[in-house]
């Protein structure tokens, strides 16, 4: 039995101290080139009302019959902690008139999900996301405008081998029509599926397509293209998509049997995918959502969207052994010899922090030896030392700890000194 008390519950993450810089970098990074894109940040609630999900999401989906944390409140009501992103999205633009002060709101957002299913690779439980949202057109340029934006964020955090993965599903007409050809297509066959997507094929044939298990992922692929199945409207969507994409130069692959594991989705479907991931190799995906703005209220309205994995992103980084940022190193470390020197460097410390001049004191009265080990240990770049020679003489001795020189100077240059090195 461990001698601690606590430990973290499975399928959530300690993100460590020494971790933390990759991910404040990937934040940074984010919301620097969504900045050029015109988006604008948006936080919406961890918690949200049960039904948004449910109303928005679709009841057949796996989130939404599986995997959502739900619970009751002190008055009764359903509340669940948000497995995505998109729903409290719109419901925030709803609620709060976004679309009053543009007609096309560009809204991203940073932060954790959170799912109740088996932690997979580069997701567990509580997982996070980056993710964008572009409500208001159904212009095609859209949505190669926002695939646009991913591969530029991916590109961002030194990710420029992933997969671009295309499809349409069409729109509500299209997807009636697709369904029932796929019933036709899995009659006779549909004791081979596994046992969820049985249920998934009386309920919503679509789902099939989504599902992992190797004894439906080769019945699925014998099963008719969905681009097939697009009307005449959707088909030229499409087209006009992919001829976006071609003349921005980005290459795709088409994929006709993607579909989103949510219900809103219409017309293009799209995943980035990486092999470092292995057999979960999705690092992110997207689509557009024609119908959820009215389905939750209000009036029509157009969209297109993204949402990519943060700990997958980590992942890939780790596996192709990419330089992951850290955070910036100590830049001088305080070492007082004494009582007076540890009173003078308290007024120091203060001084070179307001100065924008990251440093650390040693509050536990080491010896110098001690000091400079822990100085090293903390990747400092130097060290100043204040003793009762030093403070006879009214000087600091600053060690550079990458070359072991030390020079002599007045406590008042000490900042400007660092500035410049």
């Amino acid at each position: 039995m461990s001698k601690f008390l606590f430990k973290k519950i499975r399928g959530t993450e300690d993100i460590l101290p020494e971790k933390i810089g990759a991910w404040r970098s990937m934040e940074d990074i984010a919301r620097r080139i969504f900045a050029l894109y015109c988006y604008e940040e948006l936080r919406t609630p961890i918690l949200e009302e049960t039904h948004l999900f449910v109303s928005g999401v679709g009841e057949t989906t796996d989130i939404v019959t599986k995997q959502m944390f739900s619970f009751l409140d002190g008055k009764g009501r359903s509340l669940t902690m948000r497995p995505e992103g998109t729903a409290p999205v719109i419901r925030a633009y709803l609620e709060h008139g976004i679309y009053k002060k543009n007609p096309i709101a560009k809204i991203f957002y940073i932060g954790p999900f959170f799912r109740s299913e088996r932690p997979q690779t580069g997701r567990g439980r509580q997982f996070h996301q980056i993710g964008a949202e572009a409500i208001g057109s159904d212009n095609p340029s859209i949505d190669a405008e926002i695939i646009s934006l991913l591969l530029h964020l991916l590109e961002g955090v030194g990710i420029t081998d992933g997969r671009l993965e295309l499809n349409s599903l069409g729109c509500s007409a299209c997807q009636h029509d697709y369904r029932e050809k796929l019933k036709v297509h899995f009659a006779g066959k549909d004791t081979l599926l596994c046992s969820d997507c049985q249920e998934r094929l009386k309920k919503n044939s679509l789902r099939v397509l989504d599902c992992k298990r190797s004894q439906c992922r080769s019945l699925v692929a014998d099963a008719p293209p969905l681009p097939d199945s697009l009307c005449k409207a959707c088909s030229k969507h499409f087209q006009e998509v992919r001829d976006n994409l071609t003349s921005l130069g980005i290459s795709y692959h088409l994929h006709p049997h993607l579909v989103r594991g949510l219900d809103y989705y219409t017309r293009t479907a799209f995943e980035v995918t990486h092999p470092a991931l292995g057999a979960q190799s999705a690092v992110a995906a997207g689509g557009r959502f024609d119908n959820l703005v009215e389905k939750m209220g209000g009036k029509p309205a157009s969209a297109v969207g993204f949402a990519l994995g943060m700990e997958r992103l980590i992942l890939i980084q780790e596996k192709k052994k990419h330089r992951i940022p850290t955070q910036d190193h100590l830049c001088v470390y305080l070492a007082p010899q004494n009582e007076e020197a540890f009173c003078e460097m308290v007024k120091l410390l203060k001084e070179l922090r307001h100065s924008g001049i990251k440093s650390e004191l040693d509050y536990s009265r080491k010896r110098l030896k001690n000091q400079l080990r822990l100085a090293n240990k903390l990747g400092c770049r130097y060290v100043a030392i204040l003793g009762e020679d030093e403070l006879k003489k009214e000087i600091i001795t600053l060690k550079n700890m990458d070359t072991g020189e030390q020079e002599e100077l007045p406590p008042h240059q000490l900042v400007e000194r660092l500035r410049c090195s």
